[in-house]
């Protein structure tokens, strides 16, 4: 009997010095193992060297957010603005000139650096129809039309302008027909997961303004806040 407890021992010792290869018919687990995010390969850093249309041209200087590393980041640009515009086209012109930076390709430098930019070429920017909130910015597209990425780009961007924005709160948005603009927020889940955004933004009534943009809600809200 003294053989076969040796034998036993030996088949032992080889199953659990061969668990690493062979598994000695044991399965291996399933459960995942969480070893942190993979390291980024861009820097995500402004280069130094001057963007895209800051070649003398004087402008508006602002910042627009570009796409890197999944996140939006803001991007320095000097922004040329048409001038001699009626001063009711103050807002649809620095619309239109931010967007027109963030349908620019990156340069060389920030392309090195990560950056991207999802908003389609060719989109405008125009006057709020008879009856729309004031701040109101209408685009040749629906805004709920636009790739997501896009969206959360142009709301940031138009955010942070101080030339398009009044100040803290919801970018007031319609498309070029007859449908109720939207409001949509520029927060921190939007900047760190631009794909994600909502596509609908909540509805704004005419004459409520942009600060009472939440107060009529997109079709399924979800439920009230006591």
């Amino acid at each position: 009997m003294t053989w076969r407890r040796r034998a036993m021992a030996g088949v032992v010792g080889l199953c659990a010095l061969g668990a690493l290869t062979t598994g000695c018919g044991i399965r291996a687990t399933t459960v995942p193992v969480d070893v942190g995010a993979a390291p980024s390969r861009v820097s995500c850093e402004n280069p130094d060297e001057p963007a895209p249309g800051q070649g003398g041209v004087q402008g508006l200087r602002t910042t627009v957010e570009l796409v890197c590393g999944s996140q939006l980041v803001g991007v320095e640009r000097l922004v040329p603005v048409p001038e001699k515009r009626p001063a009711r086209d103050a807002v649809v012109s620095a619309t239109q000139a931010l967007l027109e930076a963030l349908q620019k390709e990156p340069s060389a430098g920030e392309r090195d650096a990560g950056f991207t930019t999802g908003v389609p070429a060719g989109l405008t920017a125009s006057a709020p129809r008879p009856g729309d909130p004031a701040g109101t910015v209408r685009l040749s597209r629906k805004p709920e039309d636009l790739p997501p990425v896009a969206l959360s780009q142009i709301v940031c961007t138009l955010a942070d302008s101080d030339a398009v924005s009044e100040g803290p709160g919801p970018v007031v948005l319609g498309g070029p027909d007859a449908d109720p603009p939207r409001a949509w927020e520029c927060s921190d889940e939007v900047r760190s997961r631009p794909e994600a955004v909502p596509t609908l933004g909540d509805v704004v009534r005419p004459g409520t303004g942009a600060d009472a943009a939440a107060g009529t809600p997109a079709p399924t809200p979800g439920p009230s806040k006591s």
